[in-house]
């Protein structure tokens, strides 16, 4: 075995833990795609699939059971918007459309862009909780002082199982008002 100079056991060490950073950087960037893949595939984290359009058939109403739908609305970290359900709670039947809305106010003195990000409890019921219209699948431009009401259009799959007697729909709402007029801007090139 040779001797090795203490330079070059150095160059080694700062190359292998330069390919260990990029792998690393690597894995965290492809994670966050998988988790999405994952959550879609399983329904964990509650999260709701996006648009759904009724096929040429519509949805059967089972009209001898009775699913509680509760709505929440939370702001995320520095959304200054008032965001609440205008109702707390509806009974549905499986299958049977409804609409319900959120109220949105921009009490602020500037124009802001709003995104809201859609979750349901349990999990197991995201995938049998199906949109039809949704201000979530948007942002939202409010002007200064404005007030909105913002609908979904809905219904729960006549499939969900028996066990499943109540669900919870809630909406966190973020601040996209800089980086939306980013996007705006590439765009705009």
């Amino acid at each position: 075995m040779k001797n090795q100079s203490p330079t070059s056991s150095t160059k080694r060490l700062v190359r292998k833990l330069f390919l260990a950073a990029v792998g690393m950087f690597g894995f965290g960037f492809a994670l966050v795609p998988m988790y999405d893949v994952i959550c879609d595939i399983t329904g964990l984290n509650g999260k709701t699939s996006g648009r759904y359009t009724v096929a040429e058939a519509e949805p059967m109403v089972v009209s001898d059971r009775e699913i509680t739908v509760q709505f929440m609305a939370q702001n995320g970290a520095g959304m200054a918007w008032e965001f609440h359900p205008n109702d707390t709670q509806v009974k549905v039947h499986p299958g049977e459309v409804r609409i319900v809305s959120y109220r949105a106010k921009n009490p602020t003195d500037a124009v802001m862009i709003g995104q809201a990000i859609p979750s349901v409890a349990p999990n197991e019921a995201a995938q049998y909780f199906k949109k039809l219209e949704c201000f979530c699948f948007a942002e939202q431009k409010l002007e200064p002082g404005e007030e909105v009401d913002m609908a979904i259009r809905f219904f729960v799959d006549e499939n969900i199982p028996e066990k499943i007697t109540k669900l919870t729909l809630s909406y966190s709402l973020f601040d996209v008002t800089d980086s939306s007029k980013s996007a705006q801007e590439v765009t705009a090139r």
